[in-house]
């Protein structure tokens, strides 16, 4: 079958690979239809991870179901199903607690697996043409027959849901105002579910043009790091105070936030919401942070070691939370809101292509060019 490969360094290339089979008897194997590229693949892709040449790249998968094993219950040959990027047993302490993301089932050492992604287990992605799906009762999540909504439905496997986790971690509530760091595509989600769950004002902290106009156009207020202080945009606009909440939808490469400048300083979008949100209020990250970046810009960083005003956070009295989304939390009740047409988080997706057409979109989407923002590649189609 025909899969993305990851080469090297910026560079992966559609191959031929072994189909994969029923290993377990609750695995089933998934036609893939829809699969994302995700701002986390572009981490591998850039040499920033320890991963080695040969993975298959793709954790935001759906698809049709071909074959089940015989100890599958729920689900049969022919159901049209997405699957959250966390591999995730159903039974373990983290897994009965809620928090799927952490699973220590599946990936033994290590809390949490994934598909095709570097240290989270021996689970090939799924920017392919066929996936394995381990403990698929429990990972699949059905959708309505056809492909109406594909585009939105993708978006379940991962960003869609990790833009809400974001509100979660940082308890948005109706009514209060929040600032998103990142207008990318999970910063646009973390925008998009705060105004559905009635933020009164969003603000959008990014500086490409096109990620930009469409946090205004779901009615999110665009701030450019380029033309100043973001904290000092945001506290003009919220009488000198700051927001309620903040989150931090950028992570470990997020750049220098000051016009004309072309580096990265992995703390910024960190000290920025320290600054941003307003005394006794609390910050998400979703945002993807590591514990090693051989990338990084100085010795301390490339040792996962950041310099953050810890000092102004307790001042203010604010709280964290962070973490990799535990999808299998949210996907539900946000696949029943696109059914219901409450939800349409498709508005993200700027490309939809075949898988032949991969590295190339690697390529564009990594160097934000030809307005690619969010790509999904159709294997099957």
């Amino acid at each position: 079958m025909k899969a993305v490969v990851y080469k090297g360094p910026f560079e992966v290339a559609v191959e031929q690979v072994e189909k994969p089979g029923i290993q377990h008897p609750n695995d089933v194997i998934v036609r893939v239809t829809s699969t994302a590229i995700c701002g986390s693949d572009l981490h591998m892709y850039e040499g920033r991870t320890a991963a080695e040449p040969g993975i298959v790249f793709g954790h935001e998968n759906l698809g049709i179901i071909e074959e089940t094993g015989d100890g599958v219950s729920s689900l049969k040959q022919g159901d049209r199903v997405v699957m959250p990027f966390n591999v995730a047993c159903g039974f373990c302490k983290n897994c009965t607690a809620g928090f799927t993301g952490f699973c220590v089932t599946v990936n033994p050492g290590f809390a949490g697996g994934a598909y095709g992604y570097v240290a989270m287990g021996p689970y090939s992605g799924g920017q392919a043409e066929y996936v394995r799906v381990p403990y698929a009762d429990f990972n699949c999540l059905k959708l309505p027959e056809g492909d109406a909504n594909e585009s939105d439905f993708v978006l379940l496997a991962d960003i869609f849901p990790t833009g809400y986790h974001g509100n979660e971690l940082a308890d948005v509530r109706p009514g209060e105002s929040v600032a998103v760091y990142g207008g990318g595509p999970v910063g646009l989600m973390a925008a998009y579910s705060a105004l559905l769950r009635g933020a009164k004002k969003v603000f959008v902290v990014d500086r490409v043009a096109e990620r930009l106009q469409k946090a205004e156009e779901i009615g999110a207020i665009p701030v450019d790091f380029t033309k100043g202080s973001p904290v000092e945009q945001i506290k003009e606009q919220t009488a000198g105070e700051g927001t309620d909440k903040g989150i931090d939808a950028v992570g470990y490469q997020a750049q220098a936030q000051a016009s004309g400048e072309e580096r990265e300083e992995p703390a910024t979008v960190l000290n920025s919401l320290v600054e941003t949100v307003r005394p006794t209020g609390a910050v998400g990250i979703p945002g993807l942070y590591v514990p090693a970046d051989p990338g990084g810009p100085d010795e301390q960083a490339k040792k996962g070691m950041l310099l953050v005003a810890i000092g102004r956070l307790f001042e203010k009295g604010l709280r964290l939370g962070t973490g990799q989304c535990n999808v299998k939390r949210y996907n539900r009740q946000l696949r029943d809101m696109i059914i219901e047409g409450r939800a349409r988080p498709g508005f993200v997706v700027s490309h939809e292509l075949s898988i032949d057409e991969a590295p190339s979109a690697y390529e564009k989407f990594d160097k934000r060019v030809e307005g690619y923002t969010k790509v999904v590649l159709h294997p099957n189609r």
